[in-house]
């Protein structure tokens, strides 16, 4: 089954084709990035009219590469929610106007569902039931994937997702958008135990997680710094920052696995490309004897084949929906499907 999948939830149009779930044949993307690097972050109305000039190009480029035609589809994969309401909205409705048009049909996928897929494409031996860290821009959870479209939530940021902090403490430190590239990078020669910053521990649920007060202590420290003239350690004042945030993170994951049983083990969004992250979930899976998934950084990011590939497993699930499809800027990984 070939699924044409489109993603516009924040500032990448993508268009990408993927066959039964697996195999990526085109993943087309137009990125924003230059363009708001210019503001410092994410400007909404921006993003919305961009994906519009160019998501129609994009599809007939993703045919194009894929050596189809628009009659060699087979169904229309589509992120509906979370993000930006006006650029999630650009997706949904090229999407609708393309399944009416061919007759084929739409498949509303939930992007942090999509994230999570992002590993079937990596690894084709990966299988429900596993566990899943998803860390991405705006969204912090651990997830239970108990089948490909049947998942619990085990534990959630309570506040602001881990990506949000990184991309915020790196604005502040003057650093190019978007942030977490940079803070990461720059933490790499840094002493992570320099600077002492918080680790919370929110509410009853041992895998609930809090990081406005981590970030908040990291501002305070930058801004304390800059009016007594004291100068400051970016580098490990990065990698104590990065630290603190995957200390937060793999603490409870080691618990949750340890809970569940599990001895697989994926990570997903954007966030999942940070490298201390990284060598501290393998770290501690390999303590643990579990097997670990990590998509390449290729797939960490938004792209239209994590949808694709959410998008089969949807379809064989039942989940489609007609033209009064809609779009959401919220909407939990456990919603109803459409």
């Amino acid at each position: 089954m070939r699924i044409l999948a489109v993603e516009s939830s924040c500032d990448e149009t993508a268009v990408a084709i993927v066959e039964d779930g697996r195999r990526v044949l085109t993943d087309c993307i137009a990125s924003q990035v230059d363009l708001h690097r210019i503001y410092g972050g994410v400007v909404p109305e921006i993003a919305s009219r961009k994906h519009i000039e160019a998501i129609y190009k994009l599809a007939d480029q993703a045919l194009s590469e894929a050596n189809m035609t628009r009659g060699d589809i087979d169904a229309v994969a589509v992120t509906y929610a979370p993000g930006l309401i006006g650029a999630v909205l650009v997706g949904v409705n090229f999407a609708k106007a393309l399944a009416l048009a061919l007759n084929k049909p739409l498949i509303p996928v939930h992007h942090i569902r999509g994230h999570i897929a992002a590993n079937y494409l990596a690894f084709d031996e990966l299988k429900p039931p596993f566990l899943c860290l998803v860390v991405s821009g705006g969204h912090t959870m651990i997830v239970d994937v108990q089948d490909y479209t049947k998942m619990e939530i085990l534990g959630t940021t309570l506040d602001d997702a881990a990506g949000e902090c990184f991309d915020k403490v790196a604005r502040v430190l003057g650093m190019p958008y978007p942030g977490g590239a940079a803070l990461d990078k720059a933490s790499q020669g840094g002493d992570d135990g320099k600077y002492t910053l918080p680790r919370s521990k929110p509410g009853s649920n041992p895998y609930d997680m809090s990081f406005s007060g981590l970030k908040t202590a990291a501002l305070n420290l930058i801004h304390h710094a800059e009016q007594v003239g004291e100068k400051l350690d970016i580098e490990s004042l990065c990698a104590s920052f990065s630290a603190a945030v995957s200390d937060t993170l793999v603490s409870r994951l080691v618990q949750a696995l340890k809970q569940t049983g599990h001895k697989k083990l994926a990570v997903a969004g954007g966030v999942a490309a940070n490298s201390r992250i990284r060598a501290d979930v393998l770290a501690a899976a390999k303590e643990l004897d579990v097997q670990t998934y990590m998509p390449p950084l290729s797939l960490c990011g938004d792209n239209a084949a994590m949808i694709g590939a959410q998008g089969y497993y949807e379809y064989l699930a039942g989940h489609t929906a007609d033209m009064s499809l809609n779009a959401y800027a919220t909407k939990s990984i456990l919603g109803e499907q459409l």
